[in-house]
């Protein structure tokens, strides 16, 4: 096994850890257990919990990133479904932790504390995917409505008791910005 693959297994325990229990009650032997590892050997590859959450964090906004840019490849779509293939994934990583745990709230705070660097340039990321896909539409104004777009899902975050209902907002939210940005271009 590379040194790759036993990190993204200690990765995948750790996601199983912090997910089932929270970040405050898991332990590295916790992961270590989980990903069939001795501890010594877990931490040959991450230094500790924080260090396992922070890597974690990494990961999964890598490839929520990679997600979001191939999507925004698919030029060939309509711009509000553009729009919102990218920052589905953005949305679908927070309704993903609260649909893996119970201890999502925890898990979202710490990422706060954590990883709150990792949040800023993933989401300072996602606004530069998002005003690619702008550029053709709206011009000079790509970057302010791609903020106000990701500043949309970052708001529909907020409250998950119904995915369905985010999921529903930020379709229709996107699909309004878009037809305002078509009804400016054509007056």
């Amino acid at each position: 096994m590379s040194s790759d693959e036993r990190l993204d297994r200690i990765l995948a325990a750790a996601y199983t850890c912090f997910t089932r229990h929270g970040v405050r009650r898991t332990t590295m032997d916790d992961i270590a257990t989980e990903a069939g590892m001795s501890r010594p050997a877990v931490y040959q590859y991450v230094r500790n919990k924080d260090d396992a959450y922070r890597r974690l964090a990494e990961s999964l906004f890598d490839r929520a990133l990679a997600d979001a840019r191939e999507a925004a490849r698919r030029t060939d779509a309509p711009l509000a479904q553009r729009l919102h293939a990218v920052l589905a994934t953005k949305l679908e990583l927070t309704l993903r932790l609260y649909r893996d745990s119970p201890h999502a709230p925890e898990l979202l705070d710490a990422s706060t504390r954590l990883t709150g660097d990792l949040v800023e340039a993933y989401t300072a990321s996602v606004v530069d995917v998002v005003t690619e896909v702008l550029a053709a539409d709206a011009g000079e104004r790509a970057r302010s409505v791609a903020e106000l777009s990701v500043a949309l899902t970052r708001g529909l975050e907020a409250d998950l008791t119904d995915p369905d209902t985010p999921r529903r907002l930020l379709r229709e939210g996107l699909a309004l910005i878009a037809a305002g940005l078509a009804t400016r271009e054509n007056s």
